[in-house]
């Protein structure tokens, strides 16, 4: 899969957009994804993975990344727009040092919950456990970025 391409060619197109920093939308955001994330775990503590909450977890998964992005969008007075806005999301992470390998991991999974929301496909525990272990390491990092 293609990596996204760089965050500035996404603002050349008008998919991503100046705007006025929105500090309260996006404290919001990372305290649902905060809120999002305790949950996650206790679900997978008290639950685990397994073949009825695959496409679930894995779905919460990339919608607490995707609300870290977004604080940290507004709080530099951005949002994304219109077709690849989350691909572009995605691609605002090199500009904050985030590795080509976590950033890959990130918008394959985008394809993939796309993949489960529109089109049906149904994945494996294996997956979603390598999505959960995958969260707890850059979870940490992606509150660090934001609230720099």
């Amino acid at each position: 899969m293609r990596l996204p391409k760089k965050f500035e060619f996404y603002v050349k197109k008008g998919i991503i957009r100046a705007c006025m920093k929105n500090k309260e939308r996006a404290e919001f955001l990372i305290n649902e994804s905060r809120t999002s994330f305790e949950g996650l775990k206790e679900r997978v503590n008290i639950i685990g993975v397994n073949k009825n909450n695959a496409n679930s977890v894995i779905k919460d998964c990339y919608d607490i990344i995707m609300e870290l992005i977004r604080a940290k969008l507004l709080l530099e007075g951005f949002y994304a727009f219109g077709n690849y806005a989350h691909e572009a999301e995605i691609s605002y992470l090199y500009g904050l040092g985030f590795k080509t390998t976590d950033i890959s991991f990130i918008n394959e999974l985008r394809y993939i919950r796309n993949s489960v929301t529109y089109y049906g496909k149904i994945l494996n525990e294996d997956y979603a456990e390598k999505v959960v272990n995958f969260l707890k390491k850059i979870f940490p990092q992606l509150i660090r970025k934001v609230k720099q």
